[in-house]
């Protein structure tokens, strides 16, 4: 699949939002501690993304009813779902200068259309020793799902599957799709939520 830019300047994915709050101490902190010495661009992304993906759990997995939004929040409570995670994502390495975007896909629920659909977000990350961007999904991994970080070919956690009628968006985002951050905002019970209101296409 060819991804879409949503915008031609790189200063446009490297913006500090609401829900992307790279200058908010516990995300300098974290800069800080995750990069005491200076790492190749390629190194950097790597750490980022496995730190994400590996130290901050899915709220699901964890059967927790907690919701976090913006990627301080996320990475105070070392939680969140994939909307939450992907801002945490995009604002350490935002604030590390390498420009982060937001993509999403449409998938089931569970394992087939008769549990219905949802948005699922991830992230493009643009390196620029390779002119190239690639996509990463940092939602955690588990039995059947194993995503990783992969230049030359993508190793997502859910390849989509046409016959299901799920999709890849192909546009990188400069900003989080509205639906999803105002789904956060709007619920108390992360469980409920995933299973019952998140938004079915973009």
């Amino acid at each position: 699949m060819k991804l879409v830019c949503e915008s031609d300047k790189l200063e446009d994915y490297l913006l500090e939002l609401d829900v992307v709050d790279y200058s908010h101490s516990l995300i300098i902190d974290k800069v800080n501690e995750l990069f005491p010495d200076s790492l190749n661009e390629i190194d950097t992304v790597r750490t980022v993304f496995e730190f994400v993906r590996d130290s901050i759990s899915h709220s699901m997995d964890i059967n927790s009813s907690r919701i976090t939004c913006k990627a301080s929040e996320v990475l105070y409570h070392k939680e969140g779902i994939c909307y939450a995670k992907s801002n945490l994502l995009a604002a350490i390495l935002r604030k590390k200068g390498i420009p982060t975007g937001f993509c999403y896909q449409r998938l089931t629920i569970g394992d087939t259309p008769d549990t219905g659909y949802c948005i699922h977000a991830l992230n493009a990350v643009y390196l620029r020793t390779l002119d190239v961007w690639i996509r990463l999904d940092a939602r955690g991994n588990k039995e059947e799902v194993n995503a990783q970080f992969c230049i030359n070919e993508e190793k997502l956690a859910f390849p989509v599957r046409p016959q299901y009628d799920e999709l890849d968006y192909p546009t990188i985002y400069t900003k989080p799709n509205a639906d999803t951050i105002a789904t956060l905002k709007h619920n108390t019970d992360c469980i409920d939520m995933v299973l019952h209101h998140l938004p079915t296409r973009i």
